[in-house]
């Protein structure tokens, strides 16, 4: 259908719909109905607004029907847990799920409040559903909101159920689309809220992943923390676990502890972002604080600032904050005699290969896995059915960590408990977070990693995107400023090219448009598309034996690479 005649369609669903679509421009027009709002491995995500590239109750509806529609050719029958964030229309988006699902004779299981994203991975598998869904755009602008799925096993769909549930939204029209009225669904016992004993034994699973409790017990009254949760959802689970545990001086931002969907005092709700941690710095300063954590909306992602040697307040990055957790995590095991014979660290391929010297050094096997978290909780679910390794700790480095089993994605719940345990582990031994981190750069090298994202919106965005990935698939770069390439692996073809040996060889992970090249002194450079937003990614990263040569030469390869490919 073309995207004129989808637009006369939707102008007849309902007069709120009508209303905002009747005044716009064709280029607009255009822009909304050009194709529907993909479904990736993740779900969706886009902008809120009518139409069928947007996010809007037609598209959530439309979704939901089709992961019905899936469930019921697979399972026969089921339930799917749901929970939602802060955001605009979260909480309507997250209801007509549930109740598409209810007029399918599937069962739902929904938070009655926001809550974060790593507590619906909980509640599928304590609750044993089918599926779950979360509304949540993550750490996007405020225009934009999201939809996740995931299975059984607690973890985000891959390829083989995601493809499936695509299958059955491609063949549905939007007079497919069942749905029920809210107390008829609770009248049938088909729409239910989740209690609050789901929340209750998920705190006290998150409280057990202390590494060593004799830290926690020694620092808990003189440690100063400064949290943020950014206007989203970790307020209440966070403070509570730290709270439980008897830190006694955890001091909340109260300018971003409430909700709220217009994220009014940050430009983007990011911890990737310093400037959202401007009033949590000067906090800080003014309670002369140890550590600052921030949460973003969905709580699954964690930001870490510190003070370094200048006395200025840093946020770490995703790599250092996950390698610091590493070395903390094995070291503390070791030292208590935990430390698994079988354990395995696992990192996606774009994260720092500092772990990997980490690991290696504690008799650790690491594992790499594609970008994304569903990646490692699918290793999880591997080991749990082999029974034959003990997964240990995963981290990504867009600032998601993960430790224990009972929850399949990336928690910042957790991995804000266990960055204050380590805290308070450098602390007792009279050292600062970033003092530990320089410690660890002594001892393995310093490495550094950037990332170049550049946004690329609409029809034209998308042909540019494909057009850079084309290029360097087949006319690859043969050398970045004056270091050769000496291998290139195109994760879609799963081939790994060796330029010098002439040599290639199968790469053992499914197939991801990703392309990396790799130099001749192990710089890695990345190149891989988003699977969320109208972007392409390019990571750099280095390694030297002191932090301003390995300054320059990511500064030298970034320059001379974006160069190259005419960006």
């Amino acid at each position: 259908m073309e995207f004129k005649d989808m637009y006369n369609k939707w102008m007849g669903f309902d007069e709120e719909t009508r209303k905002e679509l009747q005044n716009l421009d064709e280029a607009e027009i255009r822009e909304r109905f050009y194709k529907e709002l993909e479904f990736g491995t993740g779900g969706l995500r886009g902008i809120i607004g009518a139409g069928t590239n947007r996010m809007n109750v037609y598209t959530v509806r439309k979704a939901t029907q089709g992961l019905a529609n899936y469930i019921l050719k697979k399972e026969r029958s089921g339930s799917v847990a749901i929970a939602y964030d802060s955001r605009r229309f979260s909480d309507l988006f997250a209801k007509e799920a549930a109740l598409v699902l209810n007029a399918n004779g599937i069962k739902t299981y929904m938070y009655s409040e926001l809550k974060p994203t790593p507590m619906l991975s909980f509640a599928v598998r304590y609750l044993g559903a089918t599926a779950g869904i979360v509304i949540t755009a993550s750490h996007n602008p405020k225009q934009y909101n999201g939809y996740k799925v995931y299975w059984s096993d607690g973890g985000q769909v891959t390829e083989e159920n995601a493809e499936g549930i695509l299958k059955e939204i491609n063949s549905i029209d939007y007079s497919d689309i069942k749905t029920i009225g809210f107390d008829r669904a609770v009248e049938l016992g088909l729409f239910n809220y989740i209690d609050e004993s789901v929340e209750r034994e998920y705190v006290e699973l998150v409280k057990g992943l202390t590494v060593n409790r004799d830290i926690v017990e020694r620092v808990k009254d003189d440690l100063k923390v400064i949290f943020t949760p950014l206007h989203g959802t970790g307020n209440k689970p966070v403070r509570r676990v730290l709270g439980e545990l008897g830190y006694k001086n955890v001091y909340v931002v109260k300018e971003q502890e409430n909700p709220d969907p217009e994220f009014s005092t940050v430009k983007y709700p990011n911890p990737e972002e310093h400037e959202v941690f401007k009033r949590a710095i000067e906090m800080a300063r003014e309670l002369e604080a140890d550590l600052i954590i921030g949460t973003d909306p969905d709580c699954d992602r964690v930001g870490v600032v510190v003070k370094n040697k200048e006395g200025e307040f840093v946020v770490l990055t995703g790599n250092q904050t996950g390698a610091l957790l590493t070395h903390y995590i094995l070291e503390n095991l070791k030292e208590t005699g935990k430390l698994p014979q079988n354990g395995v660290v696992i990192k996606t391929i774009v994260t720092t290969e500092m772990a990997r010297r980490i690991s290696e050094n504690y008799n650790v096997d690491i594992m790499d896995v594609l970008t994304g978290f569903k990646y490692i909780g699918e290793k999880i679910k591997e080991f749990e059915e082999q029974g034959n390794k003990d997964f240990i700790f995963g981290f990504e480095e867009s600032y998601g960590y993960l430790a224990g089993d009972f929850v399949r994605d990336k928690d910042a719940v957790i991995a804000s408990m266990l960055i204050c345990e380590m805290a308070g582990f450098y602390k007792l031994n009279g050292m600062s977070l970033y003092e530990g981190l320089v410690s660890l750069y002594e001892k393995y090298g310093y490495y550094k990693e950037d990332l170049k994202s550049v946004t690329l919106e609409g029809i034209e965005g998308s042909l540019k995107i494909n057009e850079i990935m084309d290029k360097l698939r087949n006319n690859s770069p043969t050398s970045i400023g004056n270091l050769k390439v000496v291998k290139v692996k195109d994760y879609l073809t799963s081939k790994e090219v060796d330029l010098l040996l002439g040599s290639e060889k199968i790469i053992n992970l499914p197939v991801s448009n990703v392309i990396q090249i790799i130099l001749e002194d192990e710089t890695v450079i990345t190149a891989r598309p988003s699977g969320t937003e109208p972007k392409i990614k390019f990571y750099f990263a280095v390694r030297d034996n002191d932090e301003a040569s390995a300054f320059e030469k990511i500064k030298m390869v970034k320059e001379k690479f974006i160069l190259q490919i005419g960006l």
